[in-house]
């Protein structure tokens, strides 16, 4: 399986150029024949939060499905569309869509974990599921930025037999050593590959960046971007996480009986 992330350089309240951009991005990853394509969170309107113009976001959804689902088709690709600023009656929400090569939308993802710190949680409404679809065979699932750092939301995904777990960000560049980290810690603790495709640009003053990743359930770098607008691309073997399941049986010697009322406080740090 061929992955190809793009690191798109996201304009802040600038959905008709970043609808262009993304489309003229995926076409030119579709060129090296990929598997699957990967875009990054809120491509449509950049991760502004405290500014956000609910007239910039697409109603329900509908704008970005519409060419998401026509390329996939045309161009025969899997499409992880990374997320988008949405408007649905309950108010906004950051939501992304996944297609196959048919073009059908075989998921959607409500992000659930929202960033606080950039008022995320007063502008748009949370998830309340997580995604894992199939693509060619692989089980999949999809994390939205902030959520790679719930452990809790990966094991989730990974419990029932993951193979690849996506992660489509706009994480910015003052924290994005910690992105690395979590990102492979992610990839070695569930024993998947892990896919990251992070944005790039400015939005409110943040400059995001970029950093995209591809990682082996090892913890292995398969491919990576530097800073600016890119396309990285790795091909992988989804049988390869099983492999690794195989040899180093995480699974079998886990103790569920101890972390469930571990994991089930509703205390909260000060």
């Amino acid at each position: 399986m061929k992955i190809s992330c793009i690191q798109m350089n996201v304009r802040a309240a600038a959905p008709e150029r970043n609808f262009t951009r993304a489309e003229e991005l995926i076409r030119r990853a579709a060129r090296e024949k990929p598997d699957v394509i990967v875009l990054p969170e809120t491509w449509n309107t950049g991760f502004a939060p405290a500014t956000i113009d609910p007239a910039r976001a697409d109603e329900d959804g509908a704008r970005t499905k519409a060419l998401c689902s026509a390329l996939a088709k045309e161009l025969g690709v899997n499409l992880v569309a990374g997320s988008v600023t949405i408007r649905k009656p309950g108010g906004l929400s950051n939501t992304a869509y996944v297609f196959d090569r048919a073009g059908g939308c075989i998921a959607e993802y409500d992000k659930t974990h929202l960033f606080s710190p950039a008022g995320e949680a007063q502008a748009y409404v949370p998830g309340k599921s997580p995604a894992s679809f199939m693509l060619d065979g692989a089980r999949c699932g999809l994390m939205i930025c902030y959520d790679i750092r719930f452990p809790e939301l990966a094991r989730s995904l990974a419990l029932p037999g993951l193979d690849l777990l996506f992660v489509v960000a706009e994480w910015p560049k003052e924290r994005i050593t910690q992105l690395g980290v979590l990102l492979k810690a992610r990839a070695i603790e569930n024993q998947v590959f892990a896919v990251l495709a992070n944005g790039c640009g400015t939005a409110d003053g943040v400059r995001f960046g970029g950093r995209s990743t591809i990682v082996s359930p090892l913890g292995e770098t398969l491919a990576a971007a530097r800073e600016g607008e890119a396309i990285i691309g790795a091909a992988l073997d989804p049988g390869d996480a099983k492999r690794v399941r195989a040899a180093i049986p995480v699974w079998n010697d886990r103790r569920p009986e101890l972390y469930g009322a571990l994991c089930q406080t509703d205390e909260r740090l000060e």
